[in-house]
């Protein structure tokens, strides 16, 4: 019977169409961004695998477990393994007899680096390399001059001969011009100041030698060290530069100035672009199982574990 309301009866909902959920974007993967032409960029992670081989993890066990798939995975009687460096998955056999019953697990592996830290250490070992270079010229100037301030007396008695015999012979040589003019200033100084500069310069050789182990070991001291160094010399290789220009010279400031920039912005020394905090932040980012996460399929094509009955 009718009841007098004229409201249409609930009708029933349809079912809402269910928006497809978005796959979080994965990480770029080294090699795989698009390359610009005039502005080319170094994949440190291959660069590494390159020179060190790839970083597996699991060719030595006999099986392959569900938490395992971060690592290593399995299919169709090929067993892929993930490289913790660059990324790639590399197919190989699985080993038909292994010491190891199953992968490592995540406190057993040392994760190597990646991102922003491996550029790092790369390119400070480079500074390393130029401290050593530093070291070895200095060290051998200081040594020779220490050895010749031990026999100046015989040493400039031999030059003098040997220069008034190029004279007599030659005629055009003179002591005012080039190379034989440094040498007649080194010759007559005293012994004192040849003492001096010798100690001097292996002082300054010492000084690159611990840059060079800080460095190539990624101190920070080292670095704080490395450009109070490079720019208290900064004035001084100006002036000689504005006395006499030279490509050595001209070479050497260029390194210098580009040593001290990468530091301070790269680095983030004395507190620049947020400082060593910073950096720290940015390195636990870019390295860890959080990295390997993040540039990891999303869960919907990880491996499903099995139901139980």
């Amino acid at each position: 019977m009718p009841t007098g309301d004229n409201s249409e009866p609930d009708r029933p909902q349809e079912p809402e169409e269910q928006q497809p959920s978005e796959a979080p974007e994965l990480a770029l993967l080294p090699g795989t961004e698009r390359t610009r032409r005039f502005r080319p960029k170094l994949r440190w992670e291959l660069i590494g695998c390159g020179l060190h081989g790839h970083e597996l993890v699991g060719t030595d066990a006999v099986g392959v477990r569900l938490e395992d798939h971060l690592l290593v995975r399995e299919s169709d009687g090929l067993r892929w393994y993930r490289c913790l460096r660059c990324d790639s998955w590399l197919p190989l056999a699985p080993p038909r007899s292994a010491p190891n019953r199953f992968p490592p697990g995540r406190d057993e592996i040392e994760l190597p680096l990646r991102g922003r830290p491996l550029r790092n250490r790369y390119v400070l070992r480079l500074i390393a390399l130029d401290r050593v270079v530093h070291f070895v010229v200095l060290a051998a100037l200081g040594i020779a001059i220490i050895l010749f301030a031990g026999h100046q007396k015989d040493l400039r008695s031999d030059y003098i001969r040997i220069l008034n015999s190029l004279q007599a012979s030659v005629g055009f040589v003179s002591s005012r011009n080039g190379f034989f003019r440094e040498i007649t200033h080194l010759v007559s100084l005293s012994t004192t100041k040849l003492y001096l500069y010798g100690s001097a310069f292996s002082a300054y050789a010492a000084i690159n030698a611990i840059e060079a182990v800080g460095l190539w070991g990624e101190r920070r001291w080292a670095e704080y060290l490395t450009f109070i160094e490079v720019t208290l010399l900064l004035p001084l290789e100006i002036y000689e530069l504005a006395v006499k220009i030279s490509y050595l010279k001209i070479g050497a400031l260029v390194i210098n100035v580009a040593v001290m920039a990468y530091l301070l912005w790269a680095h983030r020394l004395f507190g620049f672009r947020g400082g060593g905090r910073v950096d720290r932040i940015r390195h636990e980012h870019d390295t860890g199982w959080g990295a390997l996460e993040r540039a990891t399929p999303v869960s919907s094509q990880l491996p499903k574990p099995p139901q139980m009955p």
